[in-house]
């Protein structure tokens, strides 16, 4: 065996960033919910003093303040030995509501670390893993990865980019939100379209229970109802809009799904599909946002449409040809891309 000394240098470069990104992953998910961020957001301070806002024990604290500094996650000032968070930390650590807000994706890596022994069977099987079979943290840390991102952009981008949609909307249209989760899209295109009934429809009871709760909370009950419906068989027709975000390529049968949508929707309806950002090819998907997609793809999504009849396994990183040829053979005659950003591709899907 010949050894290039610089590049094992540099591939063990890459594993200490490697481990200690792993390692801190842990304490992000644990400061997140004992509301450690949040507090010290209000200002700079001492251990003692966010110890006693925080109801923690302080030298725990200290050591946990101490990895969040040496991460880049939180500020310390040597000189008078206080923590801080400068705004970009604080608008991505402990602003809930944020378009920036990150805590959630890592409560979804610590699904997957749960989920190891399965997936080790998993793999070895060819059998495969429902996403009702997670443990529960996959699904609030997904609620609140992508909520963000549907805040900052679902009404202002994504719905303007398809052609005549946000006027129906706007004079009242029916919709339909399939694979919605805990509801955070349905509800966000329920507040910002009064004239517009939604429902959302998903195959976990727990979440359409979270769902539905948190559509009372936030005062659009009486607009939307949220039902326990595979895609391939929701009920209802006559749909001026149906929507699926970031759950085709989690399918079994993603083409007797989209058949489904083209038999619900109006002649003139219209079928929004956003899909995490990929390339067609893998070597073109090498890169930070396919290096994410992938590994949540190994853990969740390619094993969640092996559970299902097909099977067909798509992955989080699909492309757009692939998901062009299984709209198509669901029936539809027309499908574009209509926008993009840095982590989704948007799609329009016409009969």
């Amino acid at each position: 065996m010949t050894i290039n000394e610089q590049k094992l240098n540099d591939f063990m470069g890459r594993f200490v960033g490697d481990l200690g990104a792993v390692m801190h992953a842990a304490t992000i998910v644990v400061g997140d919910q004992l509301g450690l961020y949040k507090r010290l957001a209000d200002g700079p301070s001492d251990v003692e003093t966010l110890a006693r806002r925080t109801s923690t024990d302080p030298r725990y604290l200290r050591e946990w303040l101490s990895a969040q500094a040496a991460s880049g996650y939180v500020e310390y000032d040597a000189a008078t030995q206080l923590f801080s968070l400068s705004e970009e930390q604080a608008f991505a650590l402990a602003e809930e509501g944020s378009p920036a807000f990150i805590p959630g994706a890592f409560q979804v890596a610590v699904a997957q670390f749960k989920a190891i022994p399965k997936m080790m069977q998993a793999m070895r099987t060819g059998l495969g893993l429902g996403w009702h079979e997670h443990d529960a943290s996959l699904f609030h840390g997904t609620e609140r990865f992508f909520r963000p991102g549907y805040a900052a952009n679902l009404v202002s981008r994504w719905i303007p980019a398809l052609d005549g949609v946000e006027s129906k909307l706007t004079a009242g249209a029916c919709v339909a939100d399939v694979g919605c989760g805990h509801g955070a899209s349905t509800i966000i295109m329920a507040q910002a379209f009064p004239a517009s009934t939604f429902v959302g429809f998903d195959y976990h009871q727990p979440s359409v229970e979270h769902a539905r709760k948190v559509a009372k909370e936030a005062g659009v009950g009486d607009r939307v109802r949220f039902e326990i419906a595979r895609a391939q068989d929701f009920s209802g027709n006559g749909y001026d809009l149906v929507t699926m975000f970031d759950c085709l390529h989690d399918m079994g049968d993603p083409v007797g799904a989209a058949a489904h949508v083209r038999a619900s929707l109006k002649p003139d309806g219209t079928w929004l599909i956003v899909e995490p950002f990929a390339n067609d090819t893998l070597e073109d998907n090498l890169n930070p946002v396919g290096r994410i997609y992938y590994s949540a793809s190994t853990f969740i999504c390619t094993p969640a449409s092996r559970s299902q009849e097909v099977g067909a396994c798509l992955g989080a990183q699909a492309g757009e040809a692939r998901l062009r040829e299984v709209v198509m053979k669901g029936g539809f005659n027309r499908f574009q891309r209509a926008t993009e950003t840095s982590f989704n591709l948007v799609f329009e899907a016409r009969p």
